[in-house]
């Protein structure tokens, strides 16, 4: 068997790739919203909107409905509970964020443990991404387009309330509704890629790959472009890895995403660390010569 034979030995299999699809899907509608969760600074909220969803996908499975919709239900619960929280008492935001998500994190632990269901719920918290069904791909294949879809319909709004709000108000447009839709689609998100990588790994795929295009571009044009990129690059060598190593298939996405920033970090010609530390270095010598 020649090197060929072993580096495409993975897509031989179905449910490899359904894996490669769910995981691949997942990564690029999570790494478009990321860019703008890492340009306003919501980084604790995509982490609390991950979390918060559990009990609601729990309660969906309990009641036979979809567990997008309870998921989706629970992420907008969360959101309204920590501007209620902010907005009537002098509880800060990071604040009530904490409150909330880990209130919902650790209800949804106790319905799993206390729910009897024929489905490993489990699954739910840490992944299940050599699982995925037919039907469960058709479902995060349709959540995806239509997050996806929202984002790129509104980018200019939403781009513009990133920035500068007081500006989009005084424009005419609506700075609240634009937060709540934005908050919507974190929602929706989540439930998209919770099935993929569990609600602990969700927070990962939301902020890395935009905090990795931040670096390596200063035009929020081409974030949105190098973003999903990166993020579909490290589902596709995650997936592979979890195949040849057997390891655990969430955990190592999450990983490659990890590794890409720290090279990014270290190494990017405008922001990188290593070439701000050698320009550093060069200046005192040219300025000696």
């Amino acid at each position: 068997m020649s090197w060929v034979d072993v580096l495409f030995e993975p897509f031989q299999f179905e449910f490899m790739l359904r894996a490669y699809g769910a995981t691949v899907l997942a990564a690029v509608v999570c790494a478009l919203l990321s860019c703008w969760l890492v340009l306003i600074g919501w980084s604790l909220m995509g982490d609390a909107v991950s979390h918060a969803v559990l009990p609601g996908v729990v309660l969906a499975y309990f009641f036979g409905a979809p567990f997008a919709i309870g998921a989706l239900v629970f992420g907008l619960l969360a959101v309204a509970l920590i501007g209620l929280i902010r907005d009537t008492s002098r509880v800060k935001e990071d604040a009530a964020i904490g409150i909330v998500f880990t209130t919902l994190f650790a209800l949804g632990l106790v319905l799993v443990s206390v729910i009897p269901s024929q489905t490993d719920l489990g699954h739910i918290i840490f992944g299940n991404i050599l699982g995925v069904s037919d039907a469960d791909l058709l479902q995060i294949a349709i959540l995806a387009v239509i997050a996806m879809a929202v984002l790129l319909i509104k980018r200019r709004d939403l781009t513009l309330y990133a920035f500068d709000p007081a500006h989009a108000f005084a424009i005419g447009l609506r700075p609240r509704l634009l937060g709540a839709l934005l908050l919507g689609v974190l929602a929706l998100t989540s439930v998209v890629a919770l099935q993929v990588i569990g609600v602990v790994l969700v927070v990962a795929m939301l902020i890395i790959p935009g905090a990795t295009a931040y670096l390596l571009t200063d035009r929020f044009g081409r974030m949105l472009w190098i973003a999903p990129l990166l993020g579909a690059l490290a589902a596709v060598v995650g997936i592979t890895l979890s195949y040849y190593l057997d390891a655990a298939s969430g955990a190592l996405v999450v990983l490659t995403q990890g590794a890409i920033f720290a090279v990014v970090y270290l190494f990017s010609p405008t922001q990188g660390v290593v070439p701000r530390l050698v320009s550093r270095v060069r200046r005192p010598v040219s300025a000696a010569r």
